[in-house]
């Protein structure tokens, strides 16, 4: 599973918080791990938010245009980089008048589809000038 990840043992080990001598015991057989254990491991070894957007980058903006939105940019831990495996994916977009709140949510739904973790989308317009995120969102 760590392999099929990409990841070494210390990569898997800082995502999962298990130290890396015990992930080389399970590996090497000497100790089983429990099913929460295995389920923590796996959670862990997943592509963490910030490298699904990178591998669905135009299949995300393609989906966006579809519903209208435009400029798709992207925030908080995943935009940083320091999001885990339990991190969800914070969307900025632009917003054509009469737009309204159920399209958002539906691209918000269909995101969460493609990329297979939970979507938040926020529109620049419901935001204040000079709003941290608007100060912070970056391109896609």
């Amino acid at each position: 599973m760590r392999k099929r990840a990409g990841l070494s043992q210390q990569q898997l080990a800082d995502r999962s918080g298990v130290a890396q001598p015990n992930i080389a015991a399970y590996e090497a057989g000497r100790r089983r791990p429990s099913p929460e254990m295995l389920a923590r491991l796996r959670r862990a070894a997943r592509p963490l938010p910030h490298e699904l957007l990178q591998e669905h980058r135009e299949e995300l903006i393609a989906l966006a245009a579809e519903y209208g939105l435009t400029n798709v940019r992207i925030f908080g831990s995943s935009q940083r980089g320091d999001d885990g495996p339990d991190s969800d994916i914070d969307l900025l977009v632009s917003v054509p008048p009469n737009t309204g709140l159920l399209t958002i949510a539906a691209f918000g739904r269909r995101a969460e589809e493609l990329l297979g973790v939970h979507v938040d989308v926020v529109s620049e317009g419901g935001l204040r000038e000079g709003h941290r995120i608007l100060a912070t969102a970056t391109a896609l």
